[in-house]
């Protein structure tokens, strides 16, 4: 199954994330759905967007760890304010909390096979002990 990951800029937690996906700019229509659903905004179309639409999910980082994944249900091509071509990628409202991660950096978007994805966190695994994002990370870097 092929998944793409993503920085969450800006973004400081899982709450900090789920508050703004409910923003308007962070929400598209979709027929097949009741409610407006979380929508990522990016400039590149992925090439392989039948492997990802089908099973696949966004990984997203947050100050420097992959934290969750929200199942992708859609991508579209768009056009912007300023006239150029762009694409909506339609995420699922459920944030799914992952086994953290960590991961330096990078422009846009990448392809993530599912088998260098990290696990689902389970029950009261998803919360890590409650621990601040910089401790955790830190530790990870430690291989704590």
């Amino acid at each position: 199954m092929l998944n793409l990951i993503k920085l969450a800029v800006g973004v400081e937690s899982l709450e900090d994330l789920s508050e703004r996906l409910k923003q308007p700019f962070n929400t598209h229509s979709h027929p097949d759905y009741d409610t407006p659903l979380p929508v990522v905004h990016t400039r590149s179309f992925p090439k392989q967007k039948d492997a990802l639409l089908d099973g696949g999910s966004l990984y997203r980082v947050i100050n420097g760890l992959i934290l969750c994944r929200q199942p992708i249900l859609d991508i579209q091509t768009t056009t912007r304010a300023d006239g150029t071509q762009g694409t909506l990628i339609l995420l699922s409202p459920k944030i799914i909390p992952v086994e953290p991660r960590t991961m330096r950096p990078f422009q846009g978007w990448r392809y993530l096979q599912s088998q260098d994805a990290p696990a689902d966190l389970q029950g009261t695994e998803a919360q890590p002990a409650g621990l601040p994002l910089s401790l955790q990370k830190k530790l990870l870097e430690l291989g704590l």
